[in-house]
């Protein structure tokens, strides 16, 4: 079946059902069924292409991923291409047919969800829904889409298309009087047109590099304005993956039962987060030692009194510090959050799920976190099960920061605060993903204690611990015969 359905069948597991997840389940294996009738309906008639394709729509993925579907920007993708007839046009007709039925039916079902708090399932069930049908109105809306001249675009967008400007996969935002001359090597320097290569050398030092814009970062870099355009790519996955994962960590209760309501949009007053992208690594540690006199052995950071995050391009670049550190920025800056959190108890969580946020990766058209494939998760899996390591939660949850990161284990540690990281968001197809983002919300407010997760899990740290080790015992991938530990992100002033 589709990436995440099989996710949500998973996440409705008849011992943990009610009406709702049953129905969940009869609508995933009704739309498999008939996604296979179709798939044998185009191998009698010879359509082997479109066979493959359908039974693939119907195959099972990996119930230790979270996928979320890359969506295709023009309005109308379900169509029949133009120039299709016979039974080729029927295909793509009876294709677009289910999923957009499915698409409708999971998203009355996301809205049931909602209002029995089981907000990971609705958000689920959205993900899949949008994936049948990229045109879904509702879903869009939810999401934060509107559409604009044929293409489904943010406020954002439409506000800077409404103001002249274009996007540029390459030179990012400019405005359309520019393209033309942008691609023949030509740059606005301050008001002024110059060579590619005279303005290069005008942005050498930071301090009058390249800004780049996009909807939820400011970049400031004196790589290139290409290698800022792509920085801000990645940050823009990383956070639309962040949002729809962790919606109720910046949303009330009441917004996101308005948002699936149709009572409310999509919160639109996120904050643009500021970003500095040094050229190499030496201009990164020459910049940063004065105020962070241990710099040298980062290689990224966060930090939160000020709420930028540094990184550097070029040798030793570390995409998964970059993701780890910009994940700490999203939990910071998306709503009001005290200093020194995780101070007393409970820093392994915030370490946790920004280890578990560096897995994210494309993977057929999708983003995709988790994966037993990870390094730190087999990290975690070879020493809980090759060397019997593990801190109990009841005593890792009474770690502050102080006491992990000055732990002599700190980078075994780690691993295991990626392992359960991972198994809270993926165990028992989901059970304890809200009690996650809850835990994270109260951890983020300061409002903490050892006995929190417990709490909010309902059940003891005696049985989370039980399922954490059946978890790793019962994956289906065998535990490594070795593994060289991951270093630990050791910072002195990211979060």
């Amino acid at each position: 079946m589709p990436p995440a359905l099989i996710g949500i069948m998973a996440l409705c597991s008849p011992a943990r059902g009610n009406d709702i997840e049953k129905t969940v389940q009869d609508t995933v294996s009704r739309y498999r069924a008939q996604l296979n009738e179709l798939a044998d309906w185009c191998e009698q008639r010879g359509l082997k292409e479109q066979a493959e394709r359908t039974r693939f729509w119907a195959s099972p993925r990996s119930p230790a991923k979270i996928y979320v579907a890359a969506l295709p920007k023009e309005e109308g993708s379900l169509g029949v291409p133009e120039g299709v007839t016979g039974e080729l046009a029927e295909w793509h007709t009876r294709f677009a047919g289910l999923r957009t039925k499915q698409a409708g039916a999971l998203f009355e079902l996301a809205k049931r969800a909602v209002v029995a708090n089981r907000h990971s399932l609705a958000v689920d069930l959205v993900l899949t829904a949008i994936r049948e049908d990229p045109d879904h109105a509702a879903c869009r809306r939810l999401l934060g889409y509107q559409p604009f001249q044929g293409q489904w675009c943010t406020a954002f967008e439409v506000k800077r298309h409404r103001t002249g400007y274009v996007w540029h996969e390459k030179f990012g935002w400019l405005p359309r009087t520019h393209v033309a001359r942008y691609e023949q090597g030509m740059r606005n320097f301050n008001g002024r047109w110059v060579t590619a290569e005279e303005e290069a050398r005008l942005r050498r030092d930071i301090r009058s590099g390249w800004d780049i814009e996009t909807e939820h970062y400011k970049i400031r870099t004196n790589h290139s304005l290409e290698a800022g355009v792509q920085l801000g790519i990645k940050l823009e996955e990383l956070n639309r993956v962040w949002r729809q994962l962790f919606v109720r960590y910046y949303l009330t209760e009441q917004q996101v039962a308005d948002l699936f309501a149709g009572r409310a949009r999509n919160r639109g007053d996120m904050p643009q987060h500021s970003i500095v992208y040094f050229r190499d690594r030496d201009d990164y540690v020459r910049a940063l030692r004065p105020a962070i006199p241990s710099i040298e052995i980062t290689v990224g950071v966060y930090v939160e009194n000020i709420n930028r995050a540094y990184f550097f391009a070029g040798k030793d670049y570390d995409e998964r510090t970059l993701l780890h550190e910009a994940t700490h920025q999203l939990f910071h800056e998306t709503r009001r959050v005290p200093l020194g959190i995780g101070a007393k108890a409970n820093f392994w969580i915030v370490e946790g799920v920004a280890l578990y946020m560096e897995t994210l990766h494309e993977e057929n058209g999708f983003h995709v976190l988790g994966g037993w494939d990870d390094i730190r998760v087999q990290a975690a899996r070879y020493r809980l099960l090759h060397d019997n390591f593990y801190v109990s939660l009841s005593e890792f949850t009474a770690y502050g920061r102080a006491r992990l990161q000055g732990d002599p284990r700190i980078a075994t540690l780690y691993s295991q605060a990626a392992g359960l990281s991972h198994f809270l968001v993926h165990y028992d197809g989901g059970r304890y993903r809200d009690a996650l983002v809850n835990y994270l919300s109260l951890v983020y407010s300061g409002q903490d204690n050892s006995t929190t997760l417990a709490r909010l899990a309902g059940v003891p740290y005696t049985e989370l611990d039980r399922q954490y080790r059946e978890y790793m015992e019962g994956a289906p991938v065998a535990a490594p015969e070795a593994v060289e530990e991951p270093a630990a992100i050791a910072t002195s002033a990211d979060h």
